[in-house]
């Protein structure tokens, strides 16, 4: 790649990634109705784009795979040939291989190293012969109105010409060229008719070849030179307009060419929509509204948002403790600005769930194939948004669940008939707010989780004794399967069977600060709930006092807060235990879990703090609650990121550093 080009390499990596989910998800409903015609044709569009871009970059091996799959839609759009199932599985192995060198690309290397020969065989197997495109398409007739207009431009004066323009066959930015020819045109005169039209030469549905209908006050050899300046046009023919005949006149046809060149523009242009009537030529699209920002500049930007929140709590500290009145209203003033600057920013970092949702129709398309079964997806909620930090997170844990769902809940068609359940089996995924949180349920209707068979299986890998396992309860015993090393796969395969799998989805869902939870009942099917939060830089939280240190407990993780006397309190299996609306709440002592200093004060009444971890609740005796405050989460670095129960520290409106907790994952001591 060229050093002119490098410049570009940012955004032409953005675009080929979009390029490429889009080409997945039209070859997915290419797949369900294989005669849409209007599918077919945005697939080729966007084939041509990715090759046009990837050749402008000097990307040989993404230039020629692409030019393969739009050759070999060139003849299904013909309607010569029809799509069968291997040119299906050919298409998408094409964008596993396109993915891959747009991988390799963005880690600094080339797409060179990448094997396409077999696929581009493959894709253009019996489509040697040019399609209809290639071949050109028919001239059509002038209306009666359009005549008029020329007429009327004769009249006038103005020599009229129809301009026949033809492009190189390699020409790879067909839109592009029209437009500057078109535009050049404009310049010279009144253009009254493009044959195609300007719509279609905007969306490149004409050959390489297209005619335009112009009067002008120049001479036909000046119009002649101005089209073949225009780069990748290789012969022009200019042939006067006969009033009388309504015809050209093929003797007096000036004509030329030039040798084909293999020259592509950067960027592709844009052109709008034909208007007749008023004889006008096309004029440019309005560019995009939206700006590519670099995530890492979104981040710097949170931190220093984050810098203010900080700043702002010790100002209205140092407020509250001088008692200065006139501070009151400038103060009221900032709150406001840094509470709109902040919520502007964290919602210029959120992004739909779309932005992971939409790979999982390929995933289970091949997962389901390969294990022939016949599922069924359904997605709801996909505009729902989150954090990009947390978008870029839950992606491989939602792979899992959904391998998982298709590997081991959903069965094949004939045990689903025997069943009584249709032999298409359905996986739900879907994402809904519930108030600072998001919600992501993956439900499927398949066999469910056996906690008789789970049970069996941990009883055999020693983690629990038969009398254990006796006391257990049909919840309780499911948990085994979110223990490392554990799997119910008979058998190693691609899919399962390694040992590493729900143990990893709930670390991974915890470490985001989120909560998971499983449903499950034989022979109905199995739903994974995960709970996150919407943003991961600054959340609310309740401060509590452990002796002299201050903690930071999220309030996503927090049911409520609740005053226990100590006759109230009780002792169940060696645990101390408490009545909470006639339900059983194991207390765990804060400053013994922490291993820090209590008060020696003595009380008869002492704060808990109720807080849920999964399905399960546990009260936190703490010596006083400080009352809730935004916090802004810093990490602890690379040494201390890996102690249990703490998930970060922040910086108090006083100055101090609080550790903020992780309730999931802490180890209660009674």
């Amino acid at each position: 790649m060229s050093t002119d080009m490098s410049q570009y390499l940012g955004a032409y990596l953005d675009e080929a990634t979009d390029n490429l989910q889009q080409l997945n998800e039209l070859i997915l409903a290419v797949e369900q109705d294989r005669r849409s015609r209007d599918t077919i044709d945005e697939i080729f569009r966007t084939a041509h784009t990715l090759k046009g871009m990837s050749a402008t970059m000097g990307f040989k091996h993404m230039a020629e795979l692409t030019h393969a799959l739009e050759d070999r839609f060139s003849k299904v759009r013909s309607g010569d040939e029809d799509l069968t199932d291997d040119d299906i599985d050919h298409l998408f192995q094409s964008l596993d291989l396109m993915q891959s060198m747009v991988d390799a690309i963005r880690d600094g290397g080339t797409d060179q190293d990448t094997d396409i020969s077999s696929l581009v065989a493959q894709l253009r197997e019996e489509n040697v012969e040019p399609s209809s495109v290639e071949k050109g398409t028919e001239e059509s007739e002038l209306s009666d109105q359009e005549k008029e207009w020329l007429v009327d431009a004769t009249k006038m004066g103005l020599a009229v010409y129809k301009v026949k323009v033809l492009l190189d066959q390699e020409c790879l930015l067909k839109a592009a060229r029209a437009y500057m020819v078109v535009s050049r045109l404009e310049e010279m005169g009144e253009i009254v008719k493009c044959d195609p039209s300007v719509d279609d030469l905007e969306k490149e549905q004409f050959d390489h070849s297209f005619i335009v209908y112009i009067g002008t006050k120049d001479e036909a050899d000046v119009v002649k030179n101005a089209v073949m300046s225009v780069s990748e046009v290789v012969e022009t023919e200019v042939l006067p307009w006969e009033v009388e005949k309504g015809e050209t006149s093929e003797e007096v046809a000036v004509s030329d060419e030039k040798p084909a060149k293999a020259a592509a523009a950067p960027a592709q242009a844009k052109q709008a929509d034909e208007a007749p009537k008023t004889k006008k030529a096309p004029k440019a699209k309005k560019t995009s509204q939206t700006v590519r920002v670099d995530i890492g500049r979104l981040d710097s930007l949170m931190n220093l948002v984050g810098e203010l929140v900080i700043g702002k709590a010790r100002i209205e500290r140092l407020v509250l403790e001088s008692k200065l009145r006139e501070f009151d209203e400038p103060l009221s003033q900032l709150g406001r600005i840094s509470g709109d600057i902040q919520e502007l920013v964290t919602k210029l970092r959120m992004v739909p769930v779309s932005f992971i949702f939409d790979r999982f129709p390929r995933l289970i398309r091949d997962i389901s194939k390969n294990l022939g079964k016949d599922v069924e997806l359904v997605i709801e909620g996909q505009e729902t948004e989150l954090d990009r930090t947390v978008i870029d997170e839950i992606g491989d844990p939602m792979v899992h669940l959904i391998r998982n769902s298709v590997d081991h809940g959903v069965e094949i068609p004939e045990i689903r008939k025997t069943a009584g359940k249709p032999a298409q089996g359905t996986i739900r995924i879907a994402a809904y707010q519930e108030g600072n949180s998001v919600i992501i349920e993956v439900a499927d209707d398949g066999k469910g989780i056996d906690p008789v068979a789970v049970g069996k299986k941990a009883v055999e890998r020693g983690m629990v004794t038969e009398e254990a396992l006796a006391e257990m309860s049909d919840d309780e015993i499911i948990q085994f399967v979110f223990l490392p090393g554990f799997s119910m796969a008979k058998e190693v395969t691609d899919l399962s069977g390694r040992g590493v799998g729900m143990d990893a989805v709930k670390r991974k869902v915890e470490a985001l600060g989120g909560q998971f939870e499983v449903r499950s009942k034989v022979g109905e099917g199995t739903n994974v709930y995960i709970r996150l939060p919407l943003t991961l830089a600054i959340v609310l939280a309740l401060l509590v006092r452990v002796g002299n240190e201050t903690y930071a407990i999220p309030l996503e993780n927090v049911d409520e807060t609740i005053l226990v006397r100590e006759e109230d309190m009780k002792r169940m299996h060696g645990r101390p235990v408490t009545l909470l609306r006639g339900e059983v709440l194991t207390l765990g002592d804060l400053a013994s879990t922490l291993d820090a200093v209590r008060d020696d004060e003595e009380r008869n009444e002492y704060p808990v703090v109720v807080v849920r971890a999964g399905r399960n609740k546990i009260g936190f005796v703490v010596d006083a609650l400080v009352g809730q405050q935004e916090i802004v989460i810093k990490s602890l670095g690379r040494l201390l990121s890996k102690i249990k129960g703490i998930a970060g520290a922040t910086i108090l409106g006083d100055g101090n550093v609080a550790l903020i907790l992780d309730v999931a994952s802490l180890k209660v001591r009674a």
